[in-house]
């Protein structure tokens, strides 16, 4: 990867992840079966065949932890990055108050997940 650099290196991961989506999406085209048939087109649940209606209410007790989850995710990431790569910003700021304010950006979106668990009535 001398040849090209760093951006070589990123189009050599691309192709080489091209390479394994495209059989991946073509093989199961090609070998497929094509003949369907009432049997086939049933729908078909866990091995048992579905009796009755489908049911229509999802259950969302747990969205607010999945939204905690997401803050949490995302801001553990970038704080992963930023302490990996702790440099100084130009003319040697420190880059502490900028992880400050993004910290406290993404408390806003947590502190409403927060109220919203706490809200039981609309799950």
């Amino acid at each position: 990867m001398v040849l090209f650099g760093d951006i070589g290196a990123v189009f050599a991961m691309g192709l080489i992840g091209a390479g394994f989506v495209v059989p991946t999406l073509v093989i199961p085209r090609v070998f497929a079966p094509r003949r369907p048939n009432p049997i086939k087109n049933a729908p078909f649940e866990c091995g048992q065949v579905p009796e009755g209606r489908g049911k229509m209410h999802f259950m969302m007790q747990y969205y607010a932890y999945l939204l905690m989850f997401v803050v949490f995710d995302v801001m553990a990431m970038f704080l992963y990055a930023w302490a990996a790569a702790y440099e100084p910003l130009l003319l040697g700021v420190s880059s502490s108050w900028m992880m400050t304010i993004f910290i406290g950006a993404l408390l806003v979106p947590m502190a409403f997940t927060v109220y919203m668990a706490g809200r039981r009535e609309i799950w």
